[in-house]
């Protein structure tokens, strides 16, 4: 068997994906590392593996963690094999873990396109009835939404470049919600000359936040509860001061078309705007002596429940990570409208909802937070915490979903009390192959039925298990 260190290292993506970060290309990089440009394009082609003397050298010449530097090229790739293989169609193969690590450092690409073939299955296993109308008609291309999603999750939803630049304005202008509001407006007015005003409803027509142009107002509904009011002014400030590090995001993400460029634009500077309220060292510092209690750090830094929850999800600084966690979005009809993935959680990843969750309880309790210690179908444990909480100037609820490993639960005040026995769970009824659940709502499609006209079993849908 092949061990850890017997393995060459092909690492071509990751060093490509460093080398554009510091915004060189092959000949200059190869200058400076010592090595000829041609060694250089063999190296990030996979032509060549990695050795130990040229890592030292990356190290040394970038200031780079190596360990980061290796495993981030392959945990990721790693994460979502784990989550394809414990699939029920190949899961009887029992793959081992090593072949699996394997497969993610030495051929990344094969990884990538394994990846990219079970979202299509996943996506063909949604809506069966519409398998035979997907065929040529059908666009290959990701649209822009999931592009964005996708580059979001390779990045972790983590941008230093972003983090430090807010970080530096931020101090500037105050700390704390009233202080921090009062240097955005000062800000804003000089040198740029944009006032900030709130509007009634009906001379915004439906917009929630208007930027003119002309007269250099920005505008915000009456509608907008206190903190996003917050938040908006300090998005218009993110485009104004911010622009330059925004640009740069956005061009190394290189967006497909101008629909995901666009997209990229607005949340790049929303993570901007979230960083100059919630800047990285002191949200930080705040979120683990809080022991990340959300309604605790919404008060702190003046902003809402899933600002806090989205912001907790980008704490990926080298040196300086907080928990790793997922978050879902969901509405009261189980749609997932945001979804950011964090460590390997296939729910978070691949699938929908387990009416076993419980994650509807939090509808039924707007305002509590419903936490639980659940298992995924591969025993893997995670702490999940839910809060349903009213939509941004609309009627309704969502329900804001976070959640990480067990192994993180001693850092988390949501897990306490929690005890030792987890509820099982998996991801959507159609795609889970637990036996014997009683909340089950649909077969999975993985499977074959077993019917039997003279008895009725306690769960529904029997299927065979082989």
């Amino acid at each position: 068997m092949v061990t850890a260190a017997d393995r060459k290292l092909y690492l071509g993506p990751r060093l490509r994906v460093l080398r554009r970060e510091l915004g060189l290309n092959q000949t200059n990089m190869a200058e400076e590392l010592g090595v000829s440009p041609s060694y250089l394009n063999h190296l990030e082609r996979n032509q060549r593996p990695l050795t130990a003397q040229m890592l030292l050298r990356l190290a040394n010449t970038y200031d780079i963690d190596m360990r980061d530097f290796v495993a981030g090229a392959n945990e990721a790739a790693a994460s979502d094999l784990h989550e394809i293989f414990a699939d029920g169609l190949v899961r009887d193969i029992g793959i081992p873990r090593h072949e699996i690590m394997e497969v993610a450092e030495n051929y990344p690409s094969v990884a990538e396109a394994m990846t990219r073939l079970y979202r299509a299955l996943t996506d063909l296993r949604r809506m069966p009835d519409r398998m035979e109308q997907l065929g040529a008609a059908a666009s290959p291309m990701a649209s822009p939404l999931d592009w964005l999603r996708e580059y979001l999750d390779g990045k972790r939803n983590h941008f230093d470049e972003l983090d430090q630049a807010a970080e530096a304005l931020s101090g500037e202008l105050g700390q704390g919600p009233e202080a921090l509001r009062e240097g955005m407006l000062r800000r804003l007015g000089e040198p740029y000359g944009i006032s900030v005003r709130v509007m009634p409803d009906e001379v915004l027509s439906g917009s929630l936040r208007h930027y003119d142009f002309h007269r250099r107002r920005l505008m915000l509904s009456e509608r907008l509860p206190s903190e996003s009011r917050l938040f908006g002014i300090a998005y218009q400030l993110a485009l104004q001061v911010m622009q330059r590090p925004i640009v740069a995001a956005v061009e190394r993400a290189a967006p497909p078309d101008e629909e995901a460029a666009v997209l990229a634009r607005v949340a790049f500077a929303n993570y901007a705007a979230a960083a100059i309220l919630m800047p990285y060292g002191r949200f930080l510092e705040a979120a683990e002596k809080a022991r990340y209690d959300c309604d605790l750090l919404a008060a702190r830094f003046g902003l809402s429940y899933e600002h806090v929850a989205h912001r907790l999800t980008t704490l990926g600084r080298q040196g300086a990570r907080g928990l790793p966690f997922f978050l879902l979005k969901i509405d009261a009809a189980g749609n997932v409208s945001k979804r950011f993935s964090g460590e390997a959680m296939p729910i978070a990843r691949f699938g929908g909802g387990c009416p076993r969750w419980g994650v509807q309880r939090a509808f039924r309790l707007p305002g509590e937070t419903v936490a639980a210690l659940v298992e995924a179908p591969d025993e893997t444990r995670y702490v999940t915490f839910a809060r349903a909480t009213p939509r941004t100037a609309a009627p309704g609820l969502v329900t804001i979903v976070l959640g990480c490993e067990a192994k993180h639960a001693g850092a988390l005040g949501y897990a306490d009390g929690l005890g030792s026995a987890p509820i099982p769970i998996g991801p959507a009824c159609h795609l889970c192959e637990r036996l014997r659940c009683l909340e089950r709502a649909l077969p999975p499609v993985t499977r074959a039925l077993d019917l039997d006209q003279y008895q009725r079993p306690v769960a529904p849908y029997p299927f065979r298990a082989t």
